[in-house]
């Protein structure tokens, strides 16, 4: 089939519910660069949603998981032990923020392991509601779209939804009304607090302590808009926690393993969850996602009550084993904060630029999670995204605000990413301008 072909193939017999960037088919990764059916060779700011961390088909993690299927594909964890899940365990601890994070349980996506996480608060602590942040994203399954408040579009249509879920808002300093009526007191370092206030508020009116299971937050608010928290936010909301004797649980899905330029984000703020989500880069591609905890949370579950057909597959645990090395061997973080300096100075040079600052509102994000947000009502994002695309790169729009988002492999060279820079650059440019895309019908429908 052609390229065409495949694509009306696809759009005829695949889930409509399915959003994409693009319609065109890919075929083959390597490193940065994704190659299309017919050819197209992209440079991919994408990494499949913060998946493909070690850029595609990375050599040691390709042949780890080749070597495993030929040893054993599946090893259901409910029969057994197996080795590859063993020694994934092994792997990790080292790299945990907080040494009680010390007892494991993998799963398959994120979703998964936010269930199992909200399934071991719930049960640990004999409480049922869960509290959880505006604008954050936890899954598209039954019980996630019940926590899920970055779009109304995950769960339009699906109520009624789990019950027992309440949010109050995250720090968002950049669209808090408080501090853009505050004539410059409040601010990103200076922040008001409010979200806290609200919080405690939330715990008198609504949800009261005896009630809450757990605070589930991103460190750093994902599809909500790469947005990164205050100073001491974290560290007083652990404050609260501990007060009331609520369980933190950190959902590191998106921002986890060395996305923001340390291996977890909540280690920027030195603060320890109770309970730690885990997917996308803990296998590069793979399907495998855990939860981490102290084993005493994590004992007081009987056996039989967590499982499932693929959880921790082999193939999958001994590609992250592979991970986990790369990230020491190659000094991976050493990268990560070299290029995303080298990212977030061109987006500042941007924003400071009197012809393109113009469209941009706000640059913000840790090391490589990165966020362009611009001036609203104009639709910039998408055209900037087109633009990208228009010139063989892929980027991703995010938010209910007019958000790109920037997810480049964690071990992208300098060179790629000069190139990278460059066509931001000019895009960002080309759009402040005036000019219109031509590839306009791709408008960011990658919905996570």
């Amino acid at each position: 089939m052609t390229a065409t072909a495949l694509a009306q193939f696809g759009t005829k017999h695949i889930a409509k519910g399915i959003g994409r960037l693009t319609t065109q088919v890919m075929e083959s990764g390597s490193g940065s660069y994704i190659t299309m059916v017919g050819g197209r060779k992209m440079l991919d700011f994408t990494t499949g949603i913060g998946v493909a961390n070690l850029g595609h088909c990375h050599p040691a993690v390709t042949k780890a998981a080749q070597s495993q299927v030929g040893k054993l594909v599946h090893g259901q964890v409910n029969i057994a032990f197996q080795k590859p899940y063993l020694d994934l365990v092994q792997s990790l601890i080292p790299l945990m923020p907080h040494k009680s994070l010390d007892t494991f349980f993998f799963w398959n996506s994120g979703a998964e392991a936010v269930e199992a996480a909200v399934k071991l608060a719930r049960h640990a602590t004999k409480k049922q509601n869960i509290i959880v942040m505006q604008g954050s994203y936890h899954g598209r399954t039954f019980g996630t779209m019940a926590m899920t408040r970055s779009k109304t579009i995950y769960s339009d249509g699906f109520a009624p939804l789990m019950p027992g879920v309440f949010s109050v808002p995250f720090p968002y300093c950049t669209q808090c009304s408080i501090a853009n009526h505050s004539n410059g007191k409040y601010n990103f370092e200076n922040c008001c607090m409010d979200p806290l206030l609200q919080l405690e508020l939330l715990l008198k009116r609504e949800s009261a302590p005896s009630d809450t299971a757990a605070i589930v937050i991103e460190p750093v608010l994902g599809e909500g808009g790469y947005v990164p928290p205050p100073a001491h936010y974290l560290a007083r909301l652990r404050e609260i926690c501990d007060k009331n004797n609520i369980l933190l649980v950190a959902d590191e899905v998106q921002c986890g393993f060395g996305r923001t330029g340390k291996m977890f984000a909540v280690e920027h703020w030195d603060v320890r969850p109770d309970i730690m989500i885990m997917a996308k880069g803990i296998a590069n591609g793979f399907p495998l996602s855990a939860i981490v905890s102290r084993k005493e949370l994590m004992d007081t579950q009987k056996p039989g009550t967590m499982g499932g057909t693929y959880a921790g597959n082999a193939v999958s645990c001994a590609a992250g084993v592979a991970v986990a090395k790369a990230f020491q061997d190659e000094k991976i973080l050493e990268n990560v904060n070299a290029r995303g300096a080298e990212l977030k100075a061109t987006l500042d040079a941007a924003k400071a630029d009197p012809g393109t600052g113009a469209v941009i509102y706000d640059v913000r994000g840790l090391g490589l999670m990165l966020a362009l947000e611009c001036m609203p009502g104009h639709g910039y994002a998408s055209k900037i995204q087109a633009k990208c695309m228009e010139k063989d790169m892929l980027v991703l729009t995010t938010s209910i605000y007019d958000t790109i988002r920037f997810i480049p492999p964690l071990n992208i060279t300098k060179e790629d990413m000069a190139k990278g820079c460059q066509i931001i650059k000019e895009a960002i440019e080309e759009v402040a301008a005036g000019e219109k895309p031509a590839e306009t019908r791709m408008r960011g429908q990658a919905l996570e």
